[in-house]
């Protein structure tokens, strides 16, 4: 099941303003490695990063790299939803957690809010194998806001 069934429904112009995370006139960091928004909700985001062989180390799984990179960018949709365009909020504290390779299949994350402060934010993230459904990693986050 979902974690979005837990969370409320946004308005659609915040809703399309995310939806569009990782589609930009330039390449950002986020495109690069292959991360779009399925889902967004009040104060939660649902990310797929897709794979493909250039994100593979060596070893032929999936690098921690990439994956690490899904769990820090899935909360940031559901971080700046509740804030104007203009704001900025920044990774304080990420600590990933590797439960099992990622191979040959896209990793799906869900992120969410734990806890919101003035500026600071407190997030959870995990990532599953989009076909396999095993969990890849979990993630605790904390990010800074400047709104």
């Amino acid at each position: 099941m979902s974690r979005a069934d837990d969370h409320e429904d946004l308005p659609e112009e915040i809703v399309a303003r995310w939806s569009g995370f990782g589609r930009w006139d330039r390449e950002y960091f986020p495109s690069l490695v292959g991360l779009s928004v399925e889902e967004v909700k009040k104060d939660y985001c649902r990310m797929r990063l897709a794979y493909r062989p250039e994100i593979e180390q060596p070893a032929g799984v999936v690098h921690g790299g990439a994956i690490a990179s899904l769990l820090d960018s899935v909360v940031v949709p559901a971080i700046g939803a509740a804030y104007a365009p203009d704001a900025r909020y920044s990774t304080i504290d990420l600590h990933v957690q590797y439960h099992a390779a990622l191979v040959r299949e896209d990793a799906v994350a869900e992120g969410w809010i734990t806890k919101r402060g003035r500026s600071i934010v407190f997030c959870q993230a995990e990532a599953v194998g989009a076909v396999s459904g095993k969990v890849i990693a979990t993630s605790s986050l904390t990010y800074h806001v400047s709104a």
